[in-house]
């Protein structure tokens, strides 16, 4: 049972996660994710699933004519190898080593692309981003700091609708395996529901806030949402 001050946190880190994917890309679950396990274990992560999935499609539609169509398409055909690779390793290691590993590079390639480092754009470079992209989102659920990384130096609505559009792939199937396997349950529902109006409003909100992020404040705000994903990571691996 959820007290009134639990849901009035959850539903500001909702709507600030929320306005966060609409100016960056992503960060909705890398923002929400940690602190509402905090709050309260029953917030996440399924429901930051089920929210994120019409948060993205309405960010790609409204961005749509700025979609990096090939490149979308190299990095989705990356995440299904990418996901196989991330089961896998699932069963070999412990996901707190996992979570440890990946808060590292993360954080790695973070701080490398903020000393000026770049990577160049081709059909290989995206297919490789998909893969590790899908190696992290399936082990740590943070699949979205690989991709945002090599796309930084883009425009800001192109960021937002080729990142929305690779997202809206992962979280179809991540859904429809999950509802498969029966590992969508009534709480999850009931949470998303709770958690729903706190998206629209940052998802409102996002509108506003993209028009000023572009450019070199783009750059760092995809950095800064980076090292959030590490620093999340990091915290969940001190946690468990």
């Amino acid at each position: 049972m959820l007290t009134p001050v639990e849901i009035a946190i959850a539903l500001v880190v909702s709507a600030v996660g929320a306005a966060l994917q609409g100016v960056v890309g992503f960060g909705f679950g890398v923002l929400s994710v940690p602190i509402l396990t905090i709050v309260n274990p029953t917030l996440t992560p399924i429901p930051q699933l089920m929210l994120a999935l019409p948060l993205t499609t309405w960010i790609a539609l409204k961005n749509r004519r700025h979609l990096d169509l090939k490149g979308a398409a190299w990095v989705v055909a990356g995440r299904f190898p990418g996901g196989l690779i991330g089961a896998l390793l699932l069963g070999a290691l412990t996901s707190r080593t996992l979570d440890a590993v990946i808060a590292f590079v993360v954080l790695g390639a973070t701080l490398a692309i903020a000393s000026g480092w770049s990577v160049r754009r081709n059909s290989f470079t995206e297919f490789l981003v998909g893969v590790t992209s899908g190696i992290t989102g399936t082990v740590s659920a943070v699949g979205g700091p690989p991709v945002a990384l090599i796309y930084h130096d883009r425009p800001g609505a192109t960021l937002r609708s080729t990142l929305s559009t690779i997202f809206i792939v992962g979280l179809t199937i991540n859904l429809v395996t999950l509802a498969f396997f029966g590992e969508i349950h009534r709480s999850d529902l009931t949470a998303a529901a709770i958690l729903f109006p706190g998206m629209l409003v940052g998802l409102a909100s996002s509108g506003y806030l993209a028009a000023h992020f572009d450019g070199r404040v783009l750059r760092r705000a995809v950095l800064v949402t980076s090292g959030l994903a590490s620093l999340g990571l990091a915290v969940k691996v001190i946690l468990s």
